[in-house]
């Protein structure tokens, strides 16, 4: 019997590779548990799920807004399929290689574009295209980023072709959505679905919250304690208002409007009841047109004036930084391939869809004599707005298209019909196949982290292509199978076992970057050595600056020495190295713990599970103290000031 025979009447498009079923229309190996307890629970488990489900996210406010057929604009829950999509552990691999790639490059192109214009030089990138993009922002140009981070944030959109290949469909570097849907479908399935989980190990992703945090630690302004992060938000009319506020109390940090945001002499402060307070980094949700009334649209209410000011003079990181937008812009797509190469010096791992500029004559009277064949997409919109796709349209409509090319054809660009990969998604009592794709999550602070597997997003009605949420599309949960052996790659988005409280002005890395940054002094310094005294060189000042240094610390050593008698106890040394070490433990220990017991306290909330006498506003309570004293633990890093926050600070 095949084991298909649990899907009545499903039927793979021609064409097409299903995420589940291969050729044969036999379960895949790694998804044959996943199908099994899938056939046993039966659909009625799936619509009764369903039900639970809707009811949740409406009461929990997990909702997306979408517009009607008359523009009204209203929430629904958000659209979540019970059938998760499964990734093994090596594609992973593959695919969080190619995005790292990618991101380098992509970072490297507009670092490039404001500054020296050596791909414009090598003749790769036509300057009058970037100049032409609605994402080039002419007020940034010559500002480099704290750190040369632009592309702090990243989301790119990947899809499976007919033959089971990984294409990149689009780049997503301004304000890429979708990370916080991410972490509660996982959520939801947990509870909603926890059948589905025996027997399969799964990489985490709630995560994403504190490596967010920490890459927006990692390009602030240097500052005398902690840098203040804000969330800046359009306002509760955006689309994406959920996960704004979301990632803001996960992370711990005020979500801000315009209103809150002031800027005196060219600093960035918030508005507080205790007065001014300064910023250091803004993560903005927000597009480059409405930051700043003074440099960009004059008539925007969203904006903050002198804002640009104060990122020009290098008082705030604003992430993604301003003008990314020409990176991820549909025309220069085109030339990400090339990018790799100049920039990284390597081959493209993922590939991207054949694209056409139809600035070219001779390329246009090619795309129009096929555009029963093509996709045609605007190159400054988003969200699956104006997407043309031929074989679906009719005679009139390819009509139309083709007159909108003709009289503005560097407004669009042609690419190959791709035929997305389908999996197994519920319709009304059944399972029907669905196109879908995906948005990996990636954050670049010190370095790049890439959260398993990403949001799934899938055209719910039959036949469509177009996934966009904003266009009625849903979503699955997506898992990264952790059972083949590379669990312990940091960049395929698993945390260390271990990191000590973060302190002010402090980074982390791997311990193998450390050992290299050691190994590169050492050389350095041997080099010096032999180096003439009368060099004057970079190279050789540097190594004269750390030796002053050393003297410095040496001569207060001393100085230290001399007030305690002259001698210090090796056993007393020891000793309190031990005493360290045991602090750190057990603060590290009692904010994994403070964290375990909040996640726990969220998971009933949602579920309405709560013991009985509780109410929502007591948890509500509950949770915000839980928060402010993780918080403490794991800024403050020592037990006696944790101490002293908790004991006297209730009222912060």
């Amino acid at each position: 019997m095949s084991e298909t025979e649990w899907i009545e009447g499903y039927a793979v498009p021609p064409g097409c590779c299903d995420e589940l079923l291969d050729d044969r229309g036999e379960a895949r190996p790694h998804v044959a548990s996943l199908i099994a307890t899938l056939q046993r629970l039966g659909a009625e488990a799936l619509l009764q799920a369903g039900q639970r489900r809707d009811g949740i996210f409406m009461r929990q406010g997990i909702t997306f807004k979408v517009a009607g057929e008359h523009g009204e604009r209203g929430d629904r829950a958000w659209p979540l399929d019970l059938v998760p999509r499964v990734l093994r552990a090596a594609e992973w691999t593959s695919i969080s290689d190619g995005l790292e790639q990618r991101i380098r490059a992509l970072n490297a192109f507009v670092d490039d574009v404001y500054h020296a214009h050596e791909i414009v030089r090598a003749g790769i990138v036509p300057w009058s295209l970037i100049v032409s993009r609605p994402g080039f922002a002419r007020p940034v140009h010559g500002v480099r980023a704290p750190g040369g981070v632009y592309c702090h944030v990243s989301g790119c959109d990947l899809v499976r072709d007919g033959g089971g290949r990984w294409r990149v469909l689009e780049d997503n570097v301004r304000t890429p959505s979708g990370i916080s849907y991410v972490i509660e479908n996982r959520l939801a399935m947990t509870r909603l679905m926890p059948e589905l989980f025996a027997g399969h190990r799964i990489r985490a992703v709630d995560h994403y919250p504190s490596l967010l945090l920490d890459a927006l630690r990692a390009v602030a302004p240097a500052s005398d304690g902690h840098p203040t992060i804000v969330l800046w938000t359009p306002g509760p009319l955006n689309s994406a208002y959920f996960e704004h506020a979301f990632l803001a109390r996960r992370m711990g940090v005020e979500l801000v409007q315009a209103s809150d945001l002031v800027v005196r002499d060219a600093v960035c402060y918030m508005r507080t009841t205790s007065g001014l307070q300064r910023v250091h980094t803004i993560y903005r949700r927000l597009d480059d047109d409405f930051i700043d009334p003074l440099e960009f649209r004059p008539d925007s209410l969203l904006g903050v004036p002198g804002l640009v000011r104060a990122y020009r003079a290098g008082t705030v990181a604003i992430a993604n930084a301003i003008g990314t937008g020409v990176a991820d812009d549909k025309a220069i797509y085109h030339y990400v391939p090339a990018m790799i190469r100049f920039y990284l010096g390597e081959e493209p791992i993922l590939e991207n869809v054949p694209t056409y500029l139809l600035g070219d004559e001779r390329v246009r009277r090619e795309v129009l004599a096929r555009l029963a064949e093509l996709v045609v997409k605007p190159t400054g919109e988003s969200g699956g707005k104006g997407v043309f796709i031929g074989p679906q349209a009719s005679a009139a409509e390819r009509e139309a298209q083709a007159r909108l090319i003709e009289a503005q054809p560097d407004r669009f660009i042609a690419q190959e019909l791709v035929h997305l990969s389908t999996a197994p998604t519920e319709a009304g009592g059944a399972l029907e196949p669905r196109h879908v794709d995906l948005r990996p999550f990636a954050v670049f602070g010190d370095e790049i982290r890439i959260v398993p597997g990403g949001l799934t997003r899938v055209a719910l009605r039959a036949g469509s292509m177009i996934v966009n949420s904003s266009q009625g599309g849903g979503s699955k949960d997506t898992w990264v199978l952790d059972d083949e052996g590379s669990a312990g790659k940091l960049a395929s988005g698993a945390l260390p076992a271990r990191r000590p409280p973060r302190l002010p002005d402090v980074r982390y890395g791997d311990w193998h970057g450390q050992q290299q940054q050691q190994q590169q002094q050492q050389q350095s310094a041997s080099n010096s050595k032999k180096a003439p005294a009368t060099a004057t060189s970079a190279s050789n000042k540097a190594p004269a600056t750390a030796t002053k240094r050393r003297q410095q610390q040496q001569s207060a050593s001393n100085s230290s020495k001399q007030q305690s008698g002259g001698r210090i106890s090796p056993l007393l040394g020891w000793l309190v190295g031990l005493a360290l070490h045991d602090v750190e433990q057990l603060v590290g220990d009692l904010a994994d713990g403070v964290d375990l017991a909040l996640d726990k306290l969220e998971h009933l909330f949602l579920l309405g599970a709560l013991p009985g006498g509780w109410k929502a506003q007591e948890v509500e309570r509950t949770l915000d103290r839980c928060q402010r004293v993780s918080k403490l633990v794991r800024e403050r890093g020592t037990l006696a000031l944790v101490v002293d926050g908790v004991g006297h600070g209730s009222n912060r």
